[in-house]
C-alpha cells in the first residue's frame, strides 16, 4: 500500500512540476505501477502532455487515461474551421510532403489519413493537429508506404539497439515484412519508448508493435 501512495504522490508531484499541465482538475490512482488519470483538461494537448508527464516517471508500467477534454467557454470552432487549421498547419511543415495528409473531423475528433514514406512524418502530423483548439482527440491513420527489400529490418533494428546502450539479451525483436514485433523487459517507460522509437526509424518498418514489459 505504501508503495501505491509514494508513487501516486510522485505522478501529482509530476503533473505539477509539468508547465503545460494544469493539474488541479486531475485526479490519480495508482495501484501495482499502474496509474489512473482521471478529471479534465482544457484542450488535447494538455491531456497528451499529462498522459507522457506520467508515463516517464519511475515504477511507472502501465497508464489507463481516462481525462475528458472540456474546452473554455470561450473557444467556438467548428468542425469545418479546426479541419482547415489542420490542413495550413501540415502544409507549413516541411516533414510532411506535400498533399499526402487528410484531415477528417467529426466534433472536433480529427481523424488523419493518407500514406507517408517514414514514421517520424506520420508523428509529425498528429503533432500538428494536437496543439489546435477544438481538438478533443485525434486519431492517426496514416500509412507507410511498404518498400520492397525488408529482410534486414530485423538486424538494423538489433544494431540500432545496441547503440543505444541496451542489452541485446532484454529485447527480442521478429520481423514479418515491415512489421515489427518487441518484446522482452525493460526498466522504465523511458526506455520502452526508446526500443519504439529505433524500431520505427529502421528502413522499410511500417509498423511497430510494443509487447515490451516495464518491470
Amino acid at each position: 500500500m505504501s508503495d501505491d501512495k509514494q508513487l501516486k504522490q510522485a505522478v501529482l508531484d509530476g503533473l505539477k512540476w509539468e508547465p503545460s499541465v494544469n493539474a488541479a482538475h486531475i485526479g490519480v490512482t495508482a495501484k501495482a505501477g499502474v496509474v489512473t488519470l482521471m478529471g479534465h483538461v482544457e484542450s488535447y494537448a494538455e491531456k497528451f502532455a499529462a498522459e507522457k508527464a506520467t508515463r516517464r516517471l519511475k515504477d511507472v508500467k502501465a497508464v489507463a487515461e481516462e481525462l475528458e477534454v472540456r474546452l473554455p467557454f470561450n473557444v467556438k470552432h467548428g468542425d469545418e474551421e479546426i479541419a482547415s487549421a489542420a490542413v495550413n498547419r501540415m502544409k507549413w511543415d516541411t516533414a510532411i510532403p506535400s498533399d499526402a495528409v487528410q484531415a477528417k473531423v467529426e466534433k472536433g475528433w480529427v481523424t488523419l489519413t493518407g500514406e507517408v514514406d517514414w514514421h517520424y512524418q506520420q508523428d509529425a502530423a498528429a503533432h500538428d493537429v494536437r496543439g489546435l483548439w477544438g481538438v478533443v482527440g485525434v486519431s492517426n491513420e496514416i500509412t507507410i508506404k511498404p518498400r520492397p527489400n525488408t529482410s534486414k529490418i530485423r538486424d538494423d533494428i538489433i544494431f540500432a539497439l545496441d547503440r543505444s546502450w541496451f542489452d541485446p539479451a532484454s529485447i527480442n525483436v521478429t520481423a514479418q515484412g515491415g512489421k515489427v514485433r518487441l518484446t522482452g523487459k525493460v526498466e522504465s517507460w523511458y526506455e520502452r519508448d526508446e526500443a519504439t522509437a529505433a524500431a520505427w526509424a529502421a528502413p522499410g518498418t511500417t509498423d511497430v508493435e510494443n509487447a515490451i514489459t516495464v518491470v
